[in-house]
């Protein structure tokens, strides 16, 4: 599990390879200069269910690894989370579509 820092305040983890593909959206969007809300939901910790975070070039983020290893993109993970970036309600986890026959 790794875990993303928001502004030195707000940290939450996510599995390596699901914080892969945030961190590739998110650099994207930011490199831009384009804010946007990134909202998830947390079941693990009691009494919250959703947190949402304004991301925008000026706010510290921190993508920490769990493993040393970068996971493998999935190109079509990476556009359905752009998608949902660009979108109104902004970035929030889809499910993950399938591989591409003979991609790994």
């Amino acid at each position: 599990m790794g875990t993303l820092t928001y502004d030195s305040r707000v940290t939450v983890s996510f599995d390596d390879r699901i914080l892969a593909h945030l961190q590739a959206v998110i650099w994207a969007k930011l490199r831009r200069g384009e804010a946007f809300p990134f909202t998830w939901t947390d079941p693990m910790r009691s009494g919250l269910g959703r947190t949402s975070i304004w991301l925008s070039p000026s706010v510290t983020l921190t993508f920490e690894y769990f493993g040393g290893r970068q996971p493998r993109l999935n190109p079509a993970w990476v556009e359905a989370l752009t998608k949902a970036a660009n979108s109104p309600g902004g970035l929030t986890m889809v499910p993950e579509p399938e591989h591409p026959e003979g991609a790994a």
